[in-house]
């Protein structure tokens, strides 16, 4: 079991979370049941399969939530480039936010390359 506090990736995808939900607030109201939603869903849920598949019981659950996080990575960064196309964010704010986003990209993928992986 991991102890998936310690992990950076984590930490990092906790921060973006936050990042993401100050970005959001500046989104018009009437996105508050989508874009904004979305976006928040996707962030949060980056962080928290990292977490609970720490949590399961070894390396192949681990690696499957590993990659439902980056399946929520890439969520995220198609909904960013959507906030920036309808200008509820600016260009400076995504490249930042995708920026991080592909650090913990990465993360997770070397993550997942660690493991050791039972083939079925």
């Amino acid at each position: 079991m991991h102890q998936f506090k310690e992990l950076i990736v984590w930490q990092k995808s906790i921060e973006l979370a936050t990042e993401i939900y100050q970005l959001t607030k500046k989104f018009p109201s009437e996105e508050r049941f989508g874009l904004i939603s979305q976006m928040r869903r996707s962030v949060v849920s980056i962080a928290s399969n990292i977490a609970e598949g720490s949590g399961r019981n070894g390396s192949n659950e681990f690696y499957h939530f590993l990659g439902i996080s980056s399946g929520s990575v890439c969520e995220l960064e198609t909904q960013l480039t959507i906030s920036k196309e309808l200008k509820f964010s600016t260009i400076e704010e995504t490249e930042n936010c995708t920026k991080k986003l592909n650090t913990i990209k990465n993360m997770l993928h070397k993550l997942k390359s660690s493991l050791k992986i039972n083939s079925k």
